[in-house]
Parts: structure tokens; C-alpha cells; sequence
């Protein structure tokens, strides 16, 4: 199997804006992957983002050699790591649109470039979710965006139509979502605060409404009816005002924890959730982070039933010595089909069995899997791959667990083994420049 897959950049983008890949990123520009997300055919799809800011430049700037500009790339490529396609949208509205490449002014509007997660349908529909309960379905040949679910801040007048920040799918087709609310620890923005699930599939045609599990706020303060969804319910009605799944994901955290209080959750928020089977899920909560740095402090992985009982969490962590803020990695994979749970952070790589017993923890500070602390935890295919993605190097790893967790050690150690030789030749073969990998093959549509 292919171990190592690069993340492109279109030929045409990099031409076009004249891009110096030697340039240092601290010299304000960047490259940067989202998300991942594998189709059941063994198609990788990832989610990333370009930009250049340039200071001094004039916003009307109309060289692209030199105007600031900022894109979010959709790219698809075979289960063997070719290529196939690539797709190209604007990004912010306060960053120059260059419709050569695509933008707004296509239609799209302006959340896409928003969007941090990707998630495969069960029809083969990619949908694209962003902070503010964003969501996009695009075409699995990337060739179109089928439908789009925006949302607007408080008090604006426009579109409202949100559906979900995080989207995952169940082996029967189910949707594991989350959505925000306003008021959450008192901020008058929308901020993930709900887990829920929809029964019925998300298409152009229709949104379906999804059915409130867990609650991480108890008491989202100065609601009003305005800001009542009618598509996320709890028991039947509007989640909103004083009426959501009790007790909260922090409540229980505080009355289960050995020596918690209730000001350890002080500003806690709420990560992606991932499916551990058709009935049961896992759901990152993790407390405040502080300038000084929040190396210690609570974090959970909470297991959630789909009638919205919580039934446990993830053990076999210490909150100093394994503690996910250090880099802030708060990424969790699940293996439905082997019901599965990993977590990579800069300390280790774990794994649990669906009842919370940790089953490994591979410590990274041992030289053979000391070359994991660069990656982040993006997927876990259906086959049961892990795929990370190198933060630096824009490469992907995958790496195929073993049907005894009790090997996992010695297959995560040959599969880093291949992908230094595969890197090496990759290396040969696409000459990148400065780790930045330059694709000219591959179909470009601009969404």
C-alpha cells in the first residue's frame, strides 16, 4: 500500500499569483490542511487552504502577482495517492477575489472559505462544514456545489439557514453532527454546543432536522425566541432558552471526576465527535486555554449513546503528562466497523476499545515513533487506516492498523519505516520546493 500521499497545489494557482514557494510563511503566506476524508471506493478527499497577505499592499490591487488573495482547495485523489482533481474557491470577503480562480461572485458565497470539516456521504455527496454551522455539499467529482446552508451573525438581515459546524456519518447512513448556539458562556456569538443526530440523509432537496443527545453549556445566557433553530429538537421542540439535554456534558464531568470543580470546565468547548458504532459515540470536551499555556488542565472524551446517555469516557490518560493542549491536538478517529476509538497528541498515540479501555499508548518520546509528533490525526478509513497529515512537510501518512491493538507499536513503526523511503522518492519525482508539492495533471475546477 501507498504510506505516503502529498497535498498539492494546482500549477495554475501558483502561476498565476506568482507564488515564491521559498518564501518563509512568517512572511505572510501559508499553506495548511483541514480536514480528510476517505469514501468507502478508498478515495481520499482532502480539505486545505492557501493564502498571501502582504503588508502595504492596496486591497485594490490588481497585478495577481501581488495582490493578497486566499483560497480553500478541495482535492481528490485515487486510494493509490494520484491525483485526480482539484477544486478552487475564494476565500474571505476581505481578501481581494480573483474569479480566475474562483470566488464568491461565482455564486457560492462567502462561508466556504470558512470550512474546516469534510465528511463523505452516504450517497458519495461531500459536505464541507464551518464554524457558524456552515455546510456545502459539493459533487463527488468535485465539479459543482449542489446546495449551500449559511448562516449570519446575530442581528443581521440575510440568509439563515444553518445545519452543522461538524458532520460525521454512521454505518447505517445516520448523520453525528454538532451546532452552536449564542449565549455559550456568555459570548454573543455562536459557539458548538449541541451534539445531535439526523435520521433522515442531507441532500439538495432537503434538510433534515436532528435530535438533540448532549449539551456541553447547561445555560447558554440571553436567548430569545429569534434564536431558536426549528430543525434541532430535543424532545420534540426547539432546542433554546432553558430547554436542552440536562445534564450538560460538563455537569456530569463535574459530579464523575475524582477532585473536579465546577471552575474547571470554566469556558470548556466542545471538539468533533466520532462514531465508535451505530449506537455509540465519542465526544471531546476540553476546559479553558490560557496564554500561559494550559499544559494540565481538564480535558474529556466522553462516550454517548444515541438516546443521549452518557455511558463513560475514555481512559488510561493523565492530564499533565498526556495532556492534548500542548499543541492544542484535541483530534479524535473512530473505527465503527472495528468500533475502534485513536488520539494522537504530541505525547502519544492511543487507542481504546469501544468500552474506554485503553488498549495502547505508544509513547513518543522513544525514538522509532518520534517522527509522529510532527502529524496530526485527520481520518480513520473504512478499512481501518489512520491518515495523518504531516504539519509541515504537507504529507499524508497512512498507516493500517492490525486486527490485535497489541501490535499497533510494530505497525506504526514499519509504516513510518516505508514512508521515509516513499518520501524520498516523491521527493525525486515532484521536485518540491521548500516541502510545497506542485501538481499540473490534475483536473482544476474553480467552485
Amino acid at each position: 500500500m501507498t504510506h505516503a500521499i502529498p497535498v498539492s497545489l494546482p500549477s495554475a494557482l501558483v502561476e498565476h499569483h506568482a507564488v515564491d514557494l521559498e518564501r518563509k510563511y512568517t512572511a505572510g503566506w501559508g499553506m495548511k490542511v483541514d480536514d480528510v476524508a476517505t469514501a468507502p471506493s478508498g478515495e481520499i478527499n482532502v480539505l486545505h487552504r492557501v493564502h498571501r497577505s502582504t503588508y502595504g499592499v492596496p486591497r485594490d490591487e490588481a497585478d495577481p502577482a501581488k495582490a493578497d488573495f486566499g483560497y480553500t482547495l478541495l482535492t481528490r485523489h485515487a486510494p493509490d495517492g494520484t491525483v485526480l482533481a482539484t477544486a478552487v474557491s475564494g476565500q474571505a470577503e476581505y481578501l481581494r477575489q480573483d474569479t480566475t480562480l474562483g470566488g464568491p461572485t461565482t455564486g457560492l458565497g462567502t462561508d466556504l472559505w470558512r470550512a474546516e470539516g469534510l465528511c463523505v456521504l452516504p450517497d458519495g455527496t461531500l459536505a464541507a462544514t464551518a464554524p457558524g454551522d456552515g455546510t456545502h455539499l459539493i459533487a463527488a467529482d468535485l465539479t459543482a456545489v449542489t446546495v449551500h446552508h449559511g448562516s449570519v451573525r446575530r442581528g443581521d438581515h440575510g440568509p439563515h439557514d444553518p445545519f452543522a459546524t461538524w458532520i460525521s456519518t454512521t454505518p447505517a447512513g445516520r448523520m453525528l453532527c454538532t451546532t452552536g448556539e449564542y449565549g455559550v458562556h456568555g459570548y454573543g456569538s455562536r459557539i458548538d454546543n449541541i451534539v445531535s443526530l439526523a435520521d433522515r440523509p442531507l441532500t439538495p432537496a432537503s434538510k433534515p432536522t436532528l435530535r438533540a443527545l448532549a449539551s456541553m453549556d447547561a445555560q447558554p445566557v440571553k436567548q430569545t425566541r429569534a434564536d431558536l433553530r426549528p430543525d434541532v429538537l430535543f424532545g420534540g421542540t426547539p432546542v433554546g432558552m432553558d430547554h436542552r439535554p440536562r445534564p450538560s456534558l460538563t455537569e456530569h464531568l463535574t459530579k464523575t471526576e475524582y477532585a473536579a470543580r465546577e471552575g474547571d470546565w470554566y469556558d470548556a468547548r466542545l471538539g468533533r465527535p466520532a462514531v465508535v458504532r451505530e449506537d455509540l459515540f465519542v465526544v471531546p470536551v476540553y476546559g479553558h486555554i490560557y496564554r500561559s499555556g494550559s499544559r494540565g488542565q481538564r480535558f474529556a472524551f466522553v462516550l454517548v449513546d444515541d438516546r443521549g446517555e452518557n455511558v463513560g469516557r475514555l481512559g488510561g490518560m493523565d492530564l499533565y503528562r498526556d495532556s492534548p493542549f500542548t499543541g492544542f491536538c484535541f483530534e479524535i478517529a473512530a473505527d465503527p466497523v472495528r468500533e475502534r476509538i485513536y488520539h494522537l497528541n504530541r505525547y502519544g498515540l492511543f487507542a481504546w476499545k469501544a468500552t474506554g479501555v485503553r488498549a495502547q499508548r505508544l509513547d513518543l518520546d522513544q525514538s522509532r515513533y518520534r517522527l509522529l509528533k510532527h502529524f496530526t490525526l485527520m481520518d480513520c478509513t473504512p478499512e481501518g487506516e489512520l491518515i495523518l497529515a504531516h504539519r509541515t512537510q504537507h504529507l499524508l501518512l497512512r498507516i493500517p492498523c492490525p486486527a490485535d491493538l497489541g501490535d499497533l507499536g510494530r505497525v506504526v513503526e514499519e509504516a513510518l519505516r516505508s514512508y521515509a523511503k516513499e518520501r524520498t522518492a516523491l521527493k525525486r519525482r515532484w521536485q518540491p520546493v521548500n516541502w510545497h508539492w506542485v501538481d499540473s495533471t490534475a483536473a482544476l475546477h474553480r467552485l
